[in-house]
């Protein structure tokens, strides 16, 4: 069940545009994709175009991959928005909050023009409390995917390398600086230059928090859980909530990074490089590698098909070699296979009712499948009634991750991939359950209740809302230009309590104290 009262008050109907129409009769609408930067045309995609015009639509589609938050802040405070708005965090629950009637509430919509959406609340129940605010209005949909497993971050070290030094993997950060200095030091990868290898990189951190292949799945070595990669800090710890950006265990971290930054151990474009930039390092100079230590969501799409065997994933590294903690790390399972606010509907919108059944459409489990891998034809076969072959790349240098957010919305997109569909995933989902292997134990050991926190699970009252967006707004501001401060140029010793108390002072203690209102009327109620 969802915690909390809110009340978002949709615009009337008499205020929106009349709807137009082209020639043969469609619902022209307009829409909004929140899409990867790797991902084609909305125009090439054949599902999409077989989608609108089942649902009578033709939508003419704005494609953003870039800057959202700055142009979504103009957008929203202007009341103009498009008819339809798809995307992975594209609006928040704190944007609800604070631009009350801009958008539709989807409940009654859903109830006359839903079936593929009532068919994913009735099998996936958590995807209907995801959705439904305490007053039961739904302002966006959740989705399910199914298939991921309990982390989106896996840590890949470069075998090979290992062995050119014999070297073993390390088990602690001790260890692995050792590890990554001879890295640095010596000609790891074998190609008579031994100043090209770079030991460390991870993804590049955004303004708003951590999230997934970024190197705060080290705190799990001082035994803390984070979920997501971190986020904006906030985590649980024996039913606690707490924050790590002002916990003494993160500043350990930072203090560790900072020694390897100084000794030139971290890619030097770590804080300055985009993602593309990220994943094109990492594939190397034909089957030469050029990264020692990196974090990823698999071989293949990490490294591409030509080195990708040099590297393996390893488990979660203790402190240091006396370090009783019992080690953890991200676990990212609830962000993975579901997801909150996938699609939206503009109070708006000339035609509400085209807009549903458009967004049905992407519910429907055969095109929720092609939203997530491609059309049936190139990237799909279908093999009977209710069974699928996830397709290998046409290309056949590309990996199949590559392909997939090459193809389609991916991950992206809204979807329900129904349990009763049988389909046989490509070769680097396959491989992810193996690669997963060294991760199994800690999650196992893990008390989801008491030391995984909810996240999305908590819808907060309008109020609450709105106050907590606001401190962390301010604390994001501080606590992700320190940590890059502190990381690249040190200071954290002498700056720490200072800047504690700044963070207290924004009024992080009462995000805190909120959270765990929530959090214990949620633990509450479930329990019932």
């Amino acid at each position: 069940m969802i915690i909390s009262l809110v009340t978002i008050v949709a615009c009337s109907n008499n205020s929106a545009t009349e709807p137009q129409e082209t020639e043969d009769g469609k619902t022209i609408l307009t829409g909004l994709i929140l899409k990867h930067a790797l991902t084609k045309e909305v125009a090439e995609m054949e599902w999409l175009a077989e989608a609108e015009e089942r649902a009578g639509v033709e939508i003419q589609w704005e494609e953003v991959s870039a800057d959202w938050d700055q142009k979504k802040g103009a957008m929203l405070a202007g009341g103009d928005i498009p008819d339809i708005i798809i995307g992975p965090g594209a609006i928040s629950d704190a944007d609800f909050a604070q631009f009350t009637g801009v958008f539709e509430d989807l409940s009654p919509l859903i109830e006359e023009h839903g079936p593929n959406i009532q068919a994913m609340f009735e099998e996936q129940p958590l995807t209907e409390v995801l959705s439904t605010y305490p007053d039961g209005a739904i302002y966006g949909l959740s989705k399910y995917q199914r298939f991921w497993p309990e982390t989106a971050t896996m840590q890949f070290i470069n075998q090979d390398w290992l062995d050119n030094l014999g070297l073993e993997v390390p088990t602690n950060w001790d260890e692995l600086f050792d590890v990554l200095m001879a890295f640095k030091e010596e000609d790891a990868n074998g190609n008579g230059d031994p100043n090209d290898e770079i030991p460390m990189d991870f993804a590049p951190i955004g303004e708003g928090g951590f999230g997934f292949f970024q190197p705060t799945v080290l705190l799990g070595s001082t035994g803390m859980t984070i979920v997501g990669g971190g986020g904006q800090g906030y985590f649980l710890e024996d039913g606690e909530v707490k924050n790590f950006f002002i916990d003494e265990r993160y500043k350990e971290f930072v203090i560790f990074m900072n020694k390897l930054y100084a000794n030139g151990l971290i890619n030097d474009e770590a804080f300055t490089q985009d993602y593309s930039q990220y994943q094109a390092v990492a594939r190397g100079e034909g089957d030469v590698a050029k990264i020692g230590y990196t974090f990823g969501w698999e071989k293949t799409d990490r490294f591409g098909l030509n080195i990708a065997d040099q590297y393996q994933t390893f488990a979660p590294m203790q402190q240091s070699a006396d370090s009783d903690d019992e080690v953890s790390w991200t676990y990212d399972y609830n962000q993975l296979n579901y997801g909150v606010n996938f699609a939206q509907i503009s109070s708006q919108a000339s035609d509400k009712e085209a807009a549903m059944r458009f967004i049905n459409e992407l519910y429907d489990p055969e095109v929720s499948l092609q939203v997530l891998f491609g059309s049936i034809g190139p990237n799909i076969e279908k093999t009977g009634d209710q069974s699928y072959k996830i397709l290998p790349p046409e290309d056949e240098e590309m990996d199949p991750g590559t392909w997939k957010w090459t193809s389609s919305w991916a991950d992206n997109g809204p979807m329900f991939i129904s349990d009763e569909i049988d389909v046989e995933l490509p070769v680097d989902m396959q491989d992810v359950e193996a690669q997963q292997e060294p991760f199994k134990q800690v999650f196992e050991n893990l008390d989801q209740e008491n030391d995984v926190f909810p996240g999305m699970m908590l819808k907060y009252s309008q109020e609450d809302q709105n106050q907590m967006t606001l401190v962390n707004t301010d604390f994001m501001n501080i606590a992700i230009a320190k940590f890059g401060e502190w990381v690249t140029s040190g200071g954290i010793e002498e700056e720490w309590d200072s800047y504690v108390q700044q963070v207290e002072q924004i009024g992080l203690p009462s995000n805190i104290e909120i959270i765990q209102t929530y959090y214990d009327d949620y633990i509450q109620q479930i329990s019932e």
